[in-house]
């Protein structure tokens, strides 16, 4: 009691204005914190993100079979451009929703972010039904769309970690991110079991394979996830509220004068890159190598990925997320090499699909592992304001991930490709040892 004497008391107050701020919010002082607050933001804002990531890699789970449609004409060259498409404005998005959380609050910017991604899951919905092949350019429109489901990413994570104390990011961010790329795994899994069969009586489309003639429904991804993204928007607007953050463009741009900023940003490279990038083209690597068959395994790679990003947090909360980030990228890198010697053993021949899948597995769970020890490293090194911003532009470069990785295969050898994964993921351990994992590091984490 005598300390109340001495000091005014801390508390909340949310006011009651449309912006719903949160006034006196600390989330590293008991007083100022609420836990009901911080893990309501967190379930509504990952609702969110799962319908992003959906919208986000829809086109690349629609594109390997739009090719197959009858009176549809799109070469394996085409394909990997509008699979690049999403990449490409969901990473240049990124750097636009990075700014966000601080200048517009949580609560609007998920409201707007919401709406804005019922377009393109409207668009796709609609441009698969059209009885002739559309223009080569509407498509790329659509997928060029799509990619705001990856630029959100950089508004909604640095956002949740305004709402956590220090001591449960990694396992707050590692929840958010992790349940956020399951759409990926979701949209890849939905798209092969929803478009075989009919739905209100609506029309299919006539697939032609070498092997064989089926009806698809195209549309019906579209047709089951519109109602869920109605009720993100719902949710975002009844019960989110905003934590003041103020900063404007220019101080947020303080995060480049940190080295940090961008040895980071070489990580989650490394990490979500590759990650978002492989997700991405794994449909058209599959099918290319061995066949339209061996689509109905394409979302095991991205549930992965997920899986062990959610449930890593909690052992990057334990013993700091330096250490994994480093294990991260020497267990990409044998795993690349996995799926190396598999290409090299089979000359100009077909690869071994079981030693391409368990490389493939591999990268993915040691990208999971980096996605999540990243994220708890980031707010570690860098103070609250900071750290949001750096979350997002970190997200933001490595959200370009599709586009490198469509633009790769479709201008490299697979076996160029993955030898360039195996230097850059070891170049990435080297830093990650040096500077955040080894007794007395600079920035140990």
């Amino acid at each position: 009691m005598a300390a109340s004497t001495n000091a005014a008391p801390l508390e909340l107050t949310i006011s009651n204005d449309a912006r719903r701020d949160i006034h006196g919010w600390n989330p590293n002082q008991p007083q100022t914190w609420s836990s009901r607050v911080a893990w309501t933001t967190l379930w509504v804002t990952t609702f969110n993100l799962v319908l992003a990531f959906v919208i986000w890699y829809l086109p690349g789970a629609l594109i390997p079979t739009l090719g197959t449609l009858t009176g549809w004409n799109l070469t394996e060259s085409q394909s990997y451009w509008l699979l690049a498409m999403p990449g490409l404005t969901g990473g240049a998005l990124r750097l636009v929703w990075m700014m966000l959380p601080p200048m517009i609050g949580t609560r609007k910017m998920l409201v707007l972010s919401s709406a804005l991604m019922l377009i393109p899951f409207i668009g796709w919905t609609w441009v698969v039904t059209l009885p002739t092949q559309p223009s080569y350019g509407l498509l790329v429109a659509l997928a060029l769309a799509a990619g705001l489901g990856g630029g959100v990413f950089s508004g909604y994570m640095p956002s949740t970690s305004f709402f956590f104390p220090k001591s449960k990011q990694g396992t707050a961010l590692g929840l958010q991110a992790g349940i956020g790329n399951f759409g990926v795994s979701v949209v890849q899994f939905i798209v092969p079991w929803a478009i075989g069969f009919g739905m209100f009586g609506m029309a299919g489309q006539v697939s032609e394979t070498e092997t064989e003639t089926t009806q698809v429904w195209l549309q019906n991804p579209g047709l089951i996830f519109i109602p869920f993204a109605v009720i993100g928007v719902v949710l975002a607007w009844s019960m989110l509220k905003s934590v003041p953050m103020k900063a404007n463009l220019r101080q947020q741009f303080d995060i480049f004068n940190n080295k940090h900023t961008w040895l980071m940003t070489m990580q989650y490279m490394l990490t979500f890159g590759i990650f978002s990038g492989l997700a991405g083209t794994f449909g058209m690597l599959l099918k290319s190598q061995f066949g339209p068959g061996y689509l109905k395994w394409v979302f095991l790679g991205a549930l992965v990925g997920s899986l062990v990003r959610m449930s890593w947090g909690p052992l990057c909360d334990k013993f700091g997320g330096g250490i994994w980030t480093f294990v991260s990228g020497v267990g990409m890198a044998i795993s690349a090499g996995v799926v190396l010697a598999g290409q090299l053993a089979a000359g100009d021949g077909q690869p071994s699909f079981a030693v391409f899948m368990t490389g493939m597995l591999m990268i993915f769970f040691f990208a999971g592992i980096g996605n999540a020890s990243t994220f708890k490293q980031m707010p570690m090194i860098f103070n609250a304001r900071q750290a949001g911003g750096v979350i997002g532009w970190t997200a933001a470069i490595a959200a370009f991930g599709p586009f490198i990785f469509s633009m790769a295969f479709n201008f490299l050898t697979r076996t160029q490709v993955f030898s360039i994964i195996i230097v850059y993921a070891l170049a990435c351990a080297a830093v990650a040892w040096h500077y955040y994992a080894r007794p007395n590091a600079e920035a140990k984490s």
